[in-house]
């Protein structure tokens, strides 16, 4: 195997590769495997990413073939590419599409050429159990029962065989939308190109190959757009489901912004309304509510209360389980998943593949930047020590209560002030996972917070305040995680986060992210207690943004206070 020392990659036997952080051409090596291989690790100078089976699934659902991703392995790789790796790429990516769904007039059909293969896959009780007896002469298809598209796929995936989705899918109910030239706020307005290239990759032409899929966009990027232009582009009544009732409403606004479609026609589905029409918003946690464990969940009927001919998932990361189950059973009706960053915590990103569909578009977040629809993020860690009464109280404590003893240091209040200081002029946002830490904290800077006790009205003002620039300050807990619009934040103080959690990162720099009128720059500040668990999950947050290409500057707390 020949030495190329100016390249500035290894690729390793255990499927990991090693890129060189400061090597010349490390943008554009990072941005050719980003398709097919996952970050896993970045500190300053070798970064690790690793090739796994899911990864290589979403490359070859996405159309890209094990050629080309062994090509782009040896283009870049120092020591070439170990033949058992070229070897497992092809084997792994060839597995993709060996098993199909087809339809065939009412029957649902599993079917290959691999007679073999669906004879050993159809010999687990699992597999059978989802099928009739009924088989064709060749043995080259099985009928599967009514409901159970989603279950098979979810089994097959298990055994390593992900299935080729090609049974099409039912119209739905009519629903005609056009989109707006000039918006109801009278501004112009049509899809970016990147937010009409998501929509094509989603919809394929209307071809089997398309009406399920994820599309993977930052936060500020217009995924409520591209939502939009969906519908836009099915006409089809569509249900979207979203993470909280301040979501349903600013989704509902957008429609009414920019769409033809009469207020009529559009239908909010939380705790607080129960409307079902061609275009219906719902909540997440009104469709999983149920009165006892021992209950079911009354809500989930929405489902089928229309003909729906797209069903959206916004922020399908946090997609619940009671959700995957009935998903599970409409596989007939089209798929649209939406998020800023595909990590579940859960390690379900399977089940995403299986049940919403593969991973359809992805556009880096640099690049946006780079373009103006995002802004410029200046990414900063704040590392603070401890008072000795709180480092002993650290010491004896246990690893659980560790993290909360660091997240709560009182010396963050300091920092804060700080950075207050410093960003006087700027719309900040503080965000916090302890609530008595952001009481404690709102109350000695005389602010506004809001948690999930707060009522659905008074966030909405606070929100509208913020926007309109009559509130300069705001805390926030971890209900304003997600799909909460405040596109003139530009700069976040994280005060304590969710333990690792790589997906709240995503989000919470996704607050400052939609591009500014004037200045188009963000700051992201994360306060974090030095030496301590809390710095040890702080690392492996970081790798998002690292994955994103974003620079993380430490700074000690002595330098600045």
């Amino acid at each position: 195997m020949s030495y190329r020392p100016d390249l500035p990659m290894i690729v390793q036997s255990d499927r990991t590769i090693l890129l060189e952080a400061q090597h010349p051409a490390y943008e554009e090596a990072k941005q050719a495997i980003s398709g097919f291989a996952e970050l896993i690790k970045s500190p300053e100078y070798i970064h690790t990413y690793r090739i796994t089976p899911l990864s290589l699934w979403n490359a070859a659902a996405s159309g890209g073939s094990s050629e080309e991703v062994c090509a782009v392995l040896g283009r870049y790789s120092k020591y070439g590419v170990p033949p058992t790796i070229i070897s497992e790429i092809t084997e792994t990516m060839r597995r993709y599409g060996l098993i199909r769904l087809e339809k065939s007039g009412d029957d649902l059909l599993l079917t290959s050429e691999e007679t073999w293969l669906l004879e050993e896959l159809t010999g687990y009780k699992a597999i059978r159990q989802l099928l009739t007896e009924e088989i064709d002469e060749n043995k080259k298809s099985f009928v599967v029962k009514p409901f159970y598209r989603g279950l098979i796929k979810q089994e097959l995936i298990r055994l390593g065989y992900p299935v080729e989705d090609l049974a099409g899918y039912a119209p739905g109910e009519p629903c005609p939308v056009s989109l707006l030239e000039t918006t109801r706020q009278n501004k112009p307005f049509s899809l970016r190109s990147y937010q009409k290239e998501a929509v094509d990759a989603f919809y394929a032409d209307g071809s089997p190959t398309g009406g399920s899929g994820v599309l993977v966009l930052p936060c500020g990027a217009g995924k409520t757009v591209i939502g939009l232009g969906a519908i836009h582009q099915l006409q089809t009544a569509t249900l979207i489901l979203t993470t909280n009732t301040t979501s349903v409403r600013q989704w509902i606004a957008e429609i009414l912004d920019k769409t033809s479609l009469d207020p009529s026609l559009i239908g909010e589905y939380t705790g607080d309304r129960k409307e079902v029409k061609p275009i219906t918003v719902a909540t997440y946690q009104i469709l999983t509510y149920r009165p006892n464990a021992s209950e079911d969940f009354p809500h989930l009927t929405l489902f089928s209360k229309r003909d729906w001919g797209l069903i959206i998932y916004d922020e399908v990361h946090l997609l619940p389980a009671p959700i995957f189950r009935v998903t599970s059973g409409i596989q007939a009706t089209r798929r649209l998943g939406l998020t800023a960053t595909l990590v579940r915590e859960d390690g379900r990103e399977e089940d995403v593949f299986t049940l919403i569909g593969p991973k359809k578009y992805e556009v880096p977040w640099k690049e946006l930047e780079k373009k103006g629809w995002i802004a410029e993020a200046c990414c900063r860690e704040i590392r603070l020590p401890f008072e000795p009464k709180w480092r002993e109280a650290y010491a004896r404590a246990t690893a659980r209560q560790k993290f909360r003893i660091a997240a709560e240091n009182p010396r963050k209040l300091e920092v804060v002030r700080h950075l207050l200081e410093q960003h006087a002029d700027d719309q900040v946002l503080i965000i916090g996972q302890y609530v008595d830490q952001l009481h404690e904290m709102a109350d000695a800077l005389s602010l506004p917070l809001i948690t999930g006790k707060v009522p659905e009205k008074e966030r909405i003002l606070l929100y509208e305040q913020f926007k309109k620039r009559e509130l300069k300050r705001l805390i926030v807990s971890k209900v304003a995680n997600f799909a909460v619009d405040l596109p003139d934040a530009n700069v976040a103080i994280q005060i304590s986060g969710t333990f690792g959690s790589r997906q709240e990162e995503a989000q919470r720099l996704g607050r400052i992210l939609r591009p500014k009128a004037e200045a188009n720059q963000a700051h992201f500040y994360t306060l974090v207690t030095r030496n301590t668990r809390e710095q040890e999950f702080s690392m492996h947050r970081q790798l998002f943004l690292a994955e994103q290409g974003y620079p993380y500057e430490i700074i000690e707390m002595e330098t600045l206070v």
